[in-house]
């Protein structure tokens, strides 16, 4: 339950306890902790996530599972409505060390057993709020941070989804990113199923109501994979057409700078046609083919469609189903026609793509030292790589656009040169003075 993001205006603190004597317990508690006692009200883990799902969650959210017949499954409905950010302490009568490890598994920060001290509440309360008066030093940066790649096919069936989702989880696993997956084909999106997740209708709730998109609302549509990756996506029926501005789009690009390291967008190839301002937030494009005719044309396109709508920019090119033959066309072959490299190489591995949709799992989760998983690893790094200097060129320069670099400031500028300075002439050496002074400096005194 406890995310890297935490909105603001929340209440300090919550409680819904079963039975009078927790409460009166409590309530005198909530009082010298400077909270209000209404704030602790009579009911059990349901009354808590019905309240919670029409109201926004507090800091600090205690619950009582006295009364619930499973209790991870009731505090599993409770993670649904709970926004990420709030402390939640449990509250029962069952001594099981199997069910508390359940229990702080599922995200619950404490457990404990009733009948209630005051002393027992209060140390719980206490090392609770310590986590909000902790420093996070990641909080005021995470904006400046922030690294948005989409992936998009010149084909389809080329695995850019497969690209897409295996370098979410990279981001959010192997490099301990918060990280967002957004699958932007509407109808036929794949994301949330190669996780074995259910995509849920956050992303069509967006899309109809572009206003309700705030942080609230991007915590409660998404679909969680792990603790730093979450997904959003749509299932929409076929006799749905897309109807949009696409206004929704730019507002999750914007919601997911503030919240997340990374963004990664599955784009399919007719989204950038339409909505080609989709592209002014991002800051990598990894382009996916196959080495075919087709797949060379379409790159040429896209990347040369690319280049017009966002010359910032930086276009990774990725061969996907490289078969160890050779293809359609060879490698030089294509990459004179397109007139740029391919960037990095992912083998055709039939086995490997089947393991990963039997596991439910990314590519690049189910074939870890595969080579194809190799290569994945590779563009995921770059990406990083690519980010860190763009972060870099931006504290660097300033959004001013007068401000000096470093370099510039000790008169070491070496990629910008005076214009009157490099068409002036430059004088002629006296090779006899030369000479002359070289020899006085070797005659010895």
């Amino acid at each position: 339950m406890n995310a890297p993001w935490k909105p603001n205006g929340r209440d300090a603190f919550a409680a819904y306890l079963c039975d009078d004597a927790s409460l009166e317990v409590l309530r005198a508690v909530a009082v010298e902790m400077g909270w209000q006692p209404e704030k602790c009200a009579k009911g059990g883990l349901r009354n808590a996530a019905q309240s919670l799902s029409i109201s926004s969650s507090p800091n600090i959210l205690m619950v009582d599972l006295s009364e619930s017949g499973d209790p991870l499954t009731d505090i599993n409905a409770l993670a649904e409505v709970c926004e990420p950010g709030t402390v939640v302490i449990a509250v029962g009568m069952v001594n099981d060390v199997r069910l508390y490890r359940d229990l702080l598994t599922s995200g619950i920060h404490d457990y404990l057993l009733k009948p209630l001290s005051p002393n027992q509440l209060r140390d719980a309360l206490t090392n609770a709020q310590a986590i909000f008066s902790a420093p996070k030093s990641a909080d005021g940066s995470s904006a400046n941070t922030h690294v948005s790649a989409m992936v998009i096919g010149t084909r389809g069936g080329v695995g850019a989804s497969t690209v897409a989702s295996s370098l979410a989880w990279l981001f959010s696993t192997e490099y301990r990113q918060s990280t967002a997956l957004l699958d932007l084909d509407i109808h036929f999106g794949s994301a949330a199923l190669s996780l074995d997740l259910e995509p849920g209708r956050g992303l069509t709730d967006a899309i109809d109501n572009p206003s309700r998109i705030d942080g609230l609302f991007i915590e409660r549509a998404m679909i969680r994979s792990n603790d730093n990756l979450v997904i959003l996506s749509a299932e929409a029926p076929i006799t749905q057409p897309l109807i949009t501005d696409g206004a929704a789009f730019l507002q999750l690009q914007e919601e997911f700078r503030h919240a997340f390291d990374r963004t990664v967008i599955d784009l399919p190839r007719n989204m950038l046609i339409n909505f080609p301002h989709l592209t002014m937030n991002v800051q990598v494009a990894v382009v996916v083919t196959e080495m075919t005719l087709a797949g060379a044309r379409d790159a040429i396109r896209i990347m040369s469609c690319l280049k017009a709508q966002a010359p910032h920019l930086k276009v990774l090119l990725l061969a996907n189903k490289v078969q160890p033959g050779g293809g359609e066309i060879s490698k030089s072959d294509f990459e004179a026609s397109i007139e740029h490299k391919i960037d990095f190489q992912v083998a055709f591995d039939l086995k490997a793509a089947v393991n990963a949709a039997k596991l439910g799992q990314s590519f690049a989760e189910a074939n870890r030292l595969s080579k194809a998983g190799m290569a994945l690893r590779e563009t995921a790094k770059a990406i990083n790589v690519i980010g860190g200097m763009i972060i870099e060129e931006g504290a660097a320069g300033g959004a001013g656009g007068g401000k000096q670099g470093l370099l510039a400031k000790i008169g070491l500028n070496f990629k910008k040169k005076d214009a009157a300075a490099e068409a002036a002439p430059k004088p002629k050496k006296d090779k006899k003075a030369a000479k002359s002074a070289k020899s006085a400096e070797a005659t010895p005194a």
